[in-house]
């Protein structure tokens, strides 16, 4: 049941004095259920109670973690039907999109679980002394992975599971012994309070300490603010907008202990179609791509809302087609309408720019809060001067450039911003031949698809969701994957330390039975 209150640690508050409803776009009316945006005495006492049970939580064995993110997903799981019905009724999304990013979302928690049991991601080091070396003796140096502190974590609109309350911000920084906060997203606090209540139980049941986890409702911006200005806490993850995401990473970056912040913001996922692929299967292209850029309303940040290629008899049957299969869609629902009007709003302004020619813009009139796809096209020369057709326009749009040639193909892709991915459609190993277009995507994206579309993120550790500024804030570091761990942990080093106080990660014997680097190789012997 939704109660529509702010859980502090354990408890349940309501101390603020603004209340405020989510909205179901499908039907295009106000759900029921009222949501209590937290205070700021209520912040301070989840920072507060955060930073108290750090203390412990992050001594806890990888094991102990794993039995509470366990509890979790099976907490979740018990939620039933009204979880996902809520769900929907906050997003528009149908009970299938429920159900699969429900499942996703106890996959990212159990896998987790089992990557925190085998400790292997904590990167133990250890170089052991040399007293006889000559001229200077060698100390006994020992370094692992360790927890930063109290995180905050930002809600995503997209995601209403799997990037939110115990999405996959949550899950890794819980599995790197770090305590949470949520900020729950306003489109779905009705959904983030049923998982908050699920992630309360299973803390409950497993012995985790008060404020291992807390989740706050806001229905603007003033919440997030003060939790990321709060000297409690360590770190920030978010997925969202770049005016967000930039404007939380300025803000950290303005307190008095500066902390980071791990934002995954816009992409346009530039989609390379090279000339033998259009030469011979450009129908076969135009008709998947119509697909993937109306999946989901284009909702996706993997969407591909920039397509390249040589003008060619190819690329212009490639246009042809995809004018004509995108109109064939019918439009669909969006999350909100405010992310509606941002659409229609962008799409407007990428519309007007001179020299845009729009191929398909779907004209029926639609239901409140549904959107009509469109795609355009722009020469080479046009798109390499104005920035603004460089632009995410969140939804299903995209935008085709005609580049006169190879040399101009590579000159567009240099001139974009840092994206989250890049694909390259090749026919008969005609790659081969573009390494150099390889090589300066490569320089641009987190992540290169060959002979595929960008919408859709396999959850695993090889997996890489990040890429250059604006895409991220640190293209260091992945936010889907075992790896995303590595965002809320800092490198320690123990100096000539007795065995006996050691972490177990860290002992001789190595009782943990993990993967170590000693003396400059990996093994799991002991010492």
């Amino acid at each position: 049941m939704i109660t529509g209150k702010n859980y502090i640690g354990n408890q349940l508050s309501a101390k603020g004095n603004k209340n405020f409803k989510t909205f179901n776009p499908l039907l295009n009316v106000e759900n029921d259920w009222e949501i209590t945006e937290a205070s700021e005495e209520e912040i301070n006492d989840a920072a507060t109670l955060a930073a108290e049970s750090f203390k412990v939580y992050s001594k806890f064995s990888g094991t102990k973690k794993a039995q509470f993110l366990r509890a979790i997903a099976s907490e979740i799981e018990d939620l039933g039907d009204e979880l996902l019905e809520v769900f929907s009724a906050e997003s528009g999304l149908p009970n299938g999109r429920a159900v699969g990013e429900r499942g996703r979302t106890l996959g990212q928690l159990l896998a987790f679980a089992d990557h925190v049991e085998v400790g292997n991601w904590i990167e133990a080091s250890i170089d052991t002394a040399q007293p006889e070396r000559q001229p200077i003796a060698k100390v006994d140096l020992r370094k692992m992975n360790t927890a930063l502190g109290p995180v905050v974590v930002f809600g995503a609109s997209n995601f209403p599971l799997a990037f939110s309350t115990a999405g996959g911000d949550t899950a890794a920084a819980l599995a790197a012994g770090c305590p949470v906060i949520v900020k729950s997203h306003p489109m779905h606090a009705g959904t983030g309070d049923l998982v908050a209540s699920a992630i309360i139980n299973a803390a409950q049941k497993t012995g985790m300490p008060n404020g291992v986890f807390s989740n706050l409702n806001s229905s603007g911006i003033e919440v997030g603010q003060l939790l990321v200005q709060n000297p409690h806490i360590k770190a920030v993850g978010f997925t969202g907008s770049h005016r967000g995401g930039r404007a939380l990473y300025d803000l950290a970056a303005k307190r008095e202990e500066p902390i980071p912040v791990f934002a995954e913001m816009g992409s346009v996922n530039p989609v390379i179609i090279l000339p033998k692929a259009l030469q011979n299967r450009a129908k076969e292209i135009a008709k998947t791509y119509s697909g993937s850029i109306t999946l989901g309303t284009g909702q996706f940040c993997t969407n591909p809302g920039l397509i390249l290629g040589i003008k060619s008899e190819g690329l212009n049957n490639f246009v042809e087609t995809l004018a004509e299969e995108i109109v064939k869609i019918e439009p669909s629902v969006m999350l909100h309408p405010n992310i509606t009007g941002a659409y229609e709003k962008n799409k407007a302004t990428a519309l007007s720019q001179k020299g845009i020619e729009v191929l398909a813009d779907y004209e029926t009139e639609v239901k409140p809060n549904y959107v009509r796809q469109a795609v355009t096209t722009v020469e080479g020369n046009t798109f390499l001067n104005n920035t603004t057709l460089h632009h995410e326009v969140f939804g299903p749009y995209s935008i085709v450039v005609q580049c006169e040639n190879k040399e101009q193909l590579e000159d567009v892709i240099s001139k974009l911003e840092g994206q989250l991915t890049g694909t390259i459609l090749s026919d008969d190993d005609e790659i081969a031949s573009h390494t150099n277009i390889v090589n300066v995507l490569q320089d641009r994206v987190g992540r290169i698809i060959f002979n595929g579309v960008p919408t859709g993120v396999e959850v695993c550790p090889s997996m890489h969701h990040g890429g250059p500024y604006p895409a991220s804030t640190d293209s260091r570091f992945t936010s889907v994957g075992v790896d995303s761990i590595k965002r809320w942990a800092r490198p320690f080093s123990y100096q000539d330390w007795p065995n006996s106080m050691l972490p177990d990660e860290l002992k001789n014997e190595n009782p943990l039975g993990i993967f170590r680097n000693l003396n400059g190789g990996l093994t799991k012997e002991n010492i």
